[in-house]
């Protein structure tokens, strides 16, 4: 919250400032960071096609290479046109502020007018990207080398104390037990690059999760059709589908 001495200063309303409220991929944002002193990322194209507006943000040459360990990864180019979905502010009164840290100002840059999403075209540089992020986040396996060898001798037995809690936990929460979040992302992301479309109880049967659990999930990357010929049926948000344009199972009109 701010603080009752702070003065906001408020040129922004007087010069009736304009701005837009836009979402972006986490990784462009990361790439704009690497900008120079310049501080140019990209351009912004508007142009009127068939009497609709078409927003498109294309970024900076130089930034399209993700760097990976500190050096550049040519190979690794990420995609350079995004184009915007627009969206209404309807009765929301939103306004965007700054703060310059030295002389603890508050200025108010305007008020928002436009809010949009940039997503990315899907091409094979987005799915490489896509791929460096799921593998990404898989825990890293060390292998070690023993200065000499283990003489420890293990005594097999009956059940280990750790299998003895697993059926102790599958008892109490029923048949299905919570898996980590990303293994069951894992696994949805896989079965949505065979299909499109995917029963909730096919789901449950691909990933052997609680109900509860996966319907979490599953309504942060997906959607659930109420309508037309996939009724009843889940999908991928556009932000996290993996198949190539063209490749969408037909969807009735």
């Amino acid at each position: 919250a701010m603080s009752d001495k702070k003065e906001v200063n408020l040129t922004g309303v007087q010069q009736s400032k304009g701005v837009w409220l836009v979402k972006v991929p986490k990784y462009l944002s990361q790439q704009w960071d690497k900008a120079t002193e310049k501080g140019e990322v990209g351009k912004i194209s508007i142009e009127k096609k068939q009497g609709k507006t078409e927003v498109c943000f294309s970024l900076n040459e130089e930034l399209a290479s993700m760097t990976a360990a500190g050096e550049k990864d040519e190979s690794l180019q990420i995609p350079r046109e995004y184009p915007f979905t627009m969206h209404t502010v309807g009765a929301q009164t939103m306004a965007v502020f700054s703060q310059i840290s030295v002389v603890d100002e508050i200025s108010l840059e305007g008020m928002v007018v436009h809010r949009a999403e940039c997503r990315p075209v899907v091409s094979d540089s987005y799915m490489k990207v896509k791929r460096l992020q799921i593998e990404s986040a898989k825990p890293q396996r060390l292998a070690q080398q023993l200065d000499r060898a283990v003489t420890t001798i293990f005594k097999p037995v009956a059940n280990h104390d750790f299998n003895l809690e697993f059926e102790k936990k599958k008892k109490s929460e029923g048949k299905m037990v919570r898996a980590d979040r990303q293994v069951v992302l894992d696994m949805l992301f896989s079965a949505f690059e065979k299909h499109q479309y995917y029963s909730f109880k096919d789901l449950v049967d691909i990933t052997k999760q609680p109900v509860t659990y996966l319907k979490e999930i599953m309504r942060e990357i997906g959607t659930c059709n109420r309508k037309g010929a996939h009724k009843s049926t889940w999908e991928l948000k556009p932000e996290y589908r993996h198949y190539q344009p063209g490749e969408e199972e037909e969807k009735s009109p």
